[in-house]
């Protein structure tokens, strides 16, 4: 299984540890919002796995190998809100260090 095979599924089973696993110590995020980096660190996307911060469904991955990866999804946020999101998943020891997301958001139904 993939590294983004792997994060997908512990985001589905809300499984913070799997998800501290797979991300590296010096993990940072690029948020599309702000337009800059922020500070959610490892930690950060453990509690977001293991809280269900985030419902992918649709998930697909378009490229992965050791260096880099592409995925998309539509993710329901707990605020109701939806986006069509694409990330770019960089990886460094076999584990994700950097991660810089684009998103569409989608109307409510």
């Amino acid at each position: 299984m993939s590294i983004l095979e792997k994060l997908n599924k512990a985001i589905l089973e809300k499984d913070g540890a799997a998800a501290g696993e797979l991300v590296h110590e010096e993990y940072k995020m690029f948020s599309h919002l702000k337009g800059e980096y922020v500070h959610m660190g490892k930690e950060g996307m453990i509690e977001a796995v293991s809280k269900g911060m985030m419902s992918p469904v649709k998930h697909r991955i378009l490229f992965e190998n050791d260096e880099i990866g592409f995925d998309h999804s539509y993710v329901t946020y707990q605020d109701g809100n939806t986006e069509a999101l694409m990330c770019c998943w960089k990886f460094k020891d076999g584990k994700i260090i950097e991660v810089e997301t684009g998103a569409t958001k989608l109307p409510k139904e």
